[in-house]
């Protein structure tokens, strides 16, 4: 019987380690910068420092800044013909071009009725996902028509981060995970075990807790740990199977693989 129970064990140990990810290391390159947003497939970087928005490329780097909106709360780079930057402080959003040219100026307090947003994030079409402080609930809002699409329910726990694609909207709050699609429906929830960042990706999800890194596939509520060394994680984010870890010295690259 004891011999039975050292099996058992044995095997539902060796299940759980078979639920990490190996990530491979690539590279490291210098990196000084206040907040990074991402880079996209041709290697394009695009950061934030002292308040000014850029975007790099192996050419030429290009900036925005627009003082009078006070400090860039965020920014989204997915999609790079629509470029959305968040200035909580002014209740406004700007939508810039891949030239970084502004093409929309979405001011909150001027629409009816009044939204006091506190994070947002890229939508299908023209639209963005944004949270109104005052419902608490999650919006898809339409920035052309000024009205809203959808709604989520009421939220009852306090935001911690969001991300979206085209189709889904991710929701971190301090008790759960949640996501949604562009109805507003509620696909599914998953208890905050101590995550307090998340990043998109392929419609899949990776968090941070502390400084490791946890993926969430497509189509699962199993959330498995990914194997990095041991590294301070200020941001990271995701394109494609690449994993981009900056330490605030470093940007890492590291190559995932989930299958």
């Amino acid at each position: 019987m004891k011999n039975l129970v050292y099996i058992f064990l044995f095997f539902s140990l060796s299940i759980v380690a078979q639920k990490s990810i190996e990530a491979t290391f690539i590279k490291k390159t210098p990196f000084n910068e206040q907040t990074l947003i991402g880079i996209d497939n041709f290697g394009t970087l695009f950061y934030i420092s002292n308040n000014t928005f850029y975007k790099k490329d192996k050419e030429k780097t290009i900036t925005y800044s627009n003082i009078q909106l006070g400090p860039i709360t965020s920014a989204n780079a997915f999609n790079p013909l629509k470029i959305n930057l968040f200035y909580r402080d002014f209740n406004t959003v700007v939508i810039l071009d891949n030239r970084l040219a502004e093409i929309f100026k979405i001011d909150f307090n001027r629409i009816q009725p009044y939204k006091n947003v506190t994070y947002i994030s890229l939508g299908n079409d023209n639209t963005l996902w944004i949270f109104n402080q005052d419902t608490q609930q999650l919006e898809v809002f339409d920035y052309k028509t000024k009205s809203t699409r959808a709604t989520t329910l009421p939220i009852q726990s306090e935001i911690l981060d969001i991300t979206s694609n085209y189709n889904y909207c991710w929701l971190l709050t301090k008790d759960a995970v949640f996501l949604y699609n562009y109805f507003g429906s509620l696909i599914l929830k998953i208890k905050n075990e101590g995550y307090t960042s998340i990043v998109e990706s392929n419609d899949n999800l990776i968090l941070q807790k502390e400084n490791e890194l946890y993926f969430l596939e497509k189509n699962s509520d199993k959330i498995q740990k990914i194997k990095t060394p041991k590294l301070l994680i200020s941001q990271f984010f995701v394109t494609n199977e690449t994993v981009y870890i900056y330490n605030d010295e470093y940007l890492h690259y590291y190559q995932l693989k989930t299958n």
